[in-house]
């Protein structure tokens, strides 16, 4: 079985999909900000200001900066309700329309008559947006808050600002738990950029659409038709019912992920075509992929679902 991703016709274009201007907490215009990702060889930026009072609920307007090599979408950190440790939830909407309806939200504090996470993911995801679970470790989110999450496209998996600022950046538990109780959820890698620290150019999306525009692009992610990325490539993944195969720029190990504590990992030295016997990783609904270069940089697949 070959992921549909790898038969989609298309190219994969580069992008960051969760980053702040000076609209919000960043010290960056937006002009800075997409003259920066483009001058770095992304393809794309969605930029995310908070949505929240306090900065006058932005949806930053970024179209002024594309080009012919760049493009962006429109997009937006939305918040309202509270986590169960009583912090106010962070929600990445990307592809929301301009004129997506304000919550209740005042600040960066949970207060009574909020819409709940779920009601603004809902909202958003209604609206058109791609959604995702922003920084579950950094936020100290429980199972059961991302249960309640159900509009979500995805889960980050890895977010550099979080990486830089506090080494909490990982999402691969929440998602994993989540996988296992059959949400057909993906993985992104983003940088949470503010360029108030080294917290930029470190984690990012490869989408494939066959053009580099917004619509393509938003569809492309709704589609599951990316992977995520520090720095190594995947070519291809072809899954056998046994062993799966997958082809990409040098890289030192492959490891494959499965429900519970069923992994299969291959090592060795610039490994561009490799193959992992997935012993008892066969034996599970899902499997998702992560490969790191000699660096330490590592690649993520999407689950890929064996029915």
């Amino acid at each position: 079985m070959i992921p549909e991703m790898f038969q989609a016709k298309g190219t994969f274009w580069r992008g960051n999909i969760h980053t702040h201007s000076d609209r919000s907490d960043g010290v960056l215009t937006p002009e800075e900000v997409c003259r920066r990702y483009q001058a770095e060889g992304y393809d794309f930026l969605a930029l995310t200001d908070h949505f929240v009072g306090l900065f006058n609920y932005p949806i930053t307007d970024t179209t002024p900066y594309r080009n012919d090599q760049f493009t962006t979408i429109l997009g937006a950190e939305l918040h309202s309700g509270a986590m169960q440790n009583g912090e106010l939830w962070h929600i990445l909407a990307v592809g929301l329309p301009p004129e997506f309806e304000t919550s209740n939200s005042p600040h960066f504090l949970p207060i009574e008559n909020q819409e709940t996470a779920e009601e603004i993911a809902k909202r958003a995801r209604d609206a058109g947006a791609f959604v995702a679970i922003a920084h579950p470790q950094w936020s100290g989110m429980t199972l059961k808050d991302a249960r309640s999450i159900g509009s979500a496209h995805a889960v980050e998996i890895y977010n550099h600002g979080c990486a830089v600022a506090c080494d909490r950046p990982d999402g691969t538990a929440i998602l994993d738990l989540l996988l296992t109780e059959g949400r057909q959820l993906t993985a992104i890698a983003t940088d949470d950029a503010h360029f108030t620290e080294p917290d930029h150019f470190g984690g990012w999306v490869m989408v494939k659409a066959q053009k580099n525009e917004p619509e393509a692009l938003l569809q492309a992610l709704k589609n599951s038709h990316f992977y995520s990325s520090e720095g190594p490539e995947i070519h291809h993944i072809e899954l056998y019912k046994n062993q799966i195969s997958i082809r990409s720029s040098a890289v030192s190990t492959v490891i494959v992920q499965a429900k519970g504590s069923a992994t299969a990992a291959v090592h060795g030295a610039s490994m561009t075509q490799t193959k992992v016997k997935l012993g008892r990783a066969s034996q599970s609904e899902w499997i998702r992929v992560t490969l790191k270069d000699a660096a330490g940089r590592r690649a993520w697949s999407n689950p890929i679902w064996r029915k």
